[in-house]
C-alpha cells in the first residue's frame, strides 16, 4: 500500500499511427485513494495535479510531449481550478462525469480557453450528442470486444468526425485492425507482446545479435574483447563516442578512438550501452520500445544499487532482457536456452519469485500504474519513484537519437 505521505505517479504512452509517442496519460495512486471510485475522484486529480506540476515538473515526466489528464466534475464545472496554462494538456473527462447542462458550460469554457478535451471510456448514449460536439477526442476502451463490436460503436461517432482513440490494446493485431477502422490514436501493452501467435524461429540477424549479447556478458569477456567487438560494428562505434562526447558523461577533452571511450566508459558500461544499442538495431522497432526497454535496465539496476546489492550489474541485463520476446517476435523460453545469463537471472525473466524477479516485477508494475504490486528489496517507495525518475531521465537522452541512424 502507498502511505498517504508519499505517492506514484506515473506514465502511460500514448502512440499515432506510425507508433510515434504522441503524449503520456498520468497515472496515480495514493493509500486508501481508488481514482476510479467517485468519492476519491478530486482528491486524485488533485494530486496528480500538484506532483506533476508543483514537485516532479511535467517535462520531467511527459518530456515535451502532451500530457493527458483525467478530470472530474468539480474541475470541469469550475468548483476546483486548474493552475496550468492549455498549451501540452488533455482533459481526459472521466465516464462517470454526468452528461449535464452545467458540465457541458464548463466544458464550452475549458474550450475556449484552449484546452483539448477528450472524453475517456466513452460508450455512446442517446442524449450524448451535444457533449461530443465539445470533444476534440473520444477514447474507446477495445479490451475483450470483437472487432465487429468496436467497428459498430466507430461508425456510431465517424458523422461527428471526432478524433478517436483506442485504449486498453493488447496485441499488435488489434492495433492493426483498429488502425484499419480510422483510429489515429492508440493505447495499450500491445507493444509488450509479440505479434505473432505461432512459433516462429530466430533469423540469422536475430542470432547474430544473440552472438555478440553472449560475447559481451560472458565471464571471461575482456577489455580487448570489448574492442574487437566495437571495431567490427560502425554503428556500435559511432553511439560509443557519441554519448562517451556527451555531456552525460562530463569529460573536457573531445575523445577519438574507440580505446580511449572504454577506457573512460570502462567494461560493465560497455556491456551495457552495447547492448542497448544492438537491441536497437532492428529497423522495425518502435523508439518507445527502445526507450522502454532502456528505462527497464536502467531502473532494475538502480533499485538494486538502492539496495546496496553487489551484482546490480546483472539487475541491469534482466531489464534489458525482458522485452527481447517482444523485439524478436520469438517465445522467451525459446531465447532463454540461448540467452548468456545466470540461472536466476533466467528464473527472473522466467517469472520466478526472488529479489531479481522481484525488481522486475516492481518495474513493470509501474510503468503500468499497477501500484498494488510496485515494491521490493525492503525499497521505501519514495527511493522506487526517484529512481523511476532518475532512470527515465536516462533512458530519454540516450534514446534522444533514433539509435538506428548510427549504422
Amino acid at each position: 500500500m502507498v502511505p498517504s505521505s508519499e505517492a506514484l505517479v506515473g506514465r502511460q504512452p500514448i502512440f499515432d499511427r506510425n507508433l510515434e509517442v504522441d503524449g503520456y496519460e498520468l497515472l496515480f495512486r495514493g493509500e486508501g485513494i481508488d481514482p476510479e471510485d467517485p468519492k476519491f475522484g478530486d482528491l486524485a486529480t488533485s494530486r496528480v495535479i500538484v506532483n506533476t506540476f508543483s514537485e516532479i515538473g511535467l517535462n520531467s515526466l511527459v518530456s515535451g510531449k502532451r500530457a493527458f489528464v483525467n478530470l472530474t466534475e468539480s474541475f470541469i464545472t469550475g468548483k476546483l481550478s486548474l493552475p496550468f496554462r492549455p498549451g501540452g494538456v488533455v482533459l481526459e473527462v472521466l465516464e462517470i462525469v454526468p452528461n449535464e447542462p452545467r458540465v457541458l458550460a464548463g466544458l464550452k469554457k475549458l474550450k475556449k480557453r484552449g484546452f483539448t478535451i477528450a472524453l475517456d471510456d466513452f460508450v455512446f448514449m442517446p442524449g450524448c450528442e451535444p457533449m461530443i460536439a465539445l470533444a476534440d477526442m473520444i477514447k474507446l476502451d477495445v479490451l475483450n470486444l470483437s472487432d465487429d463490436i468496436v467497428e459498430s460503436r466507430v461508425s456510431q461517432l465517424r458523422p461527428f468526425k471526432t478524433t478517436l482513440l483506442a485504449e486498453k490494446i493488447e496485441t499488435r493485431e488489434q492495433f492493426e485492425a483498429c488502425k484499419d477502422m480510422g483510429f489515429e490514436y492508440f493505447q495499450g501493452f500491445f507493444l509488450e507482446k509479440p505479434s505473432v501467435v505461432r512459433k516462429r524461429s530466430i533469423d540469422p540477424g536475430s542470432l547474430t545479435m544473440l552472438s555478440l549479447l553472449n560475447e559481451l556478458h560472458s565471464p571471461d569477456f575482456t577489455f580487448n574483447k570489448a574492442e574487437e567487438i566495437v571495431k567490427q560494428d560502425l554503428g556500435l562505434c559511432y553511439r560509443l563516442l557519441h554519448h562517451i562526447n556527451s555531456v552525460l558523461f562530463g569529460i573536457s577533452c573531445k575523445v577519438t578512438s574507440v580505446r580511449e571511450a572504454l577506457v573512460y566508459l570502462g567494461i560493465e558500461n560497455v556491456q551495457n550501452l552495447t547492448s542497448l544499442f544492438l537491441i536497437a538495431a532492428n529497423d522495425d522497432t518502435p523508439r518507445a520500445m527502445i526507450t522502454s526497454t532502456m528505462l527497464r535496465a536502467r531502473m532494475c539496476e538502480g533499485l538494486a544499487r538502492a539496495a546496496c546489492k553487489r551484482n546490480y550489474d546483472q539487475y541491469f541485463v534482466i531489464g534489458l532482457f525482458s522485452t527481447l520476446d517482444s523485439l524478436m517476435e520469438v517465445s522467451m523460453s525459446e531465447l532463454l536456452d540461448r540467452l548468456p545469463i545466470s540461472a536466476d537471472q533466467k528464473g527472473a525473466l522466467a517469472g520466478d519469485p526472488g529479489p531479481m524477479g522481484d525488481t522486475l516485477r516492481t518495474v513493470i508494475a509501474y510503468e503500468h500504474g499497477d501500484w498494488e504490486n510496485v515494491g521490493c528489496l525492503g525499497l521505501s517507495l519514495s527511493e522506487i519513484r526517484e529512481t523511476y525518475l532518475s532512470s527515465l531521465k536516462w533512458a530519454e537522452f540516450v534514446s534522444g537519437d533514433d539509435p538506428r541512424k548510427a549504422a
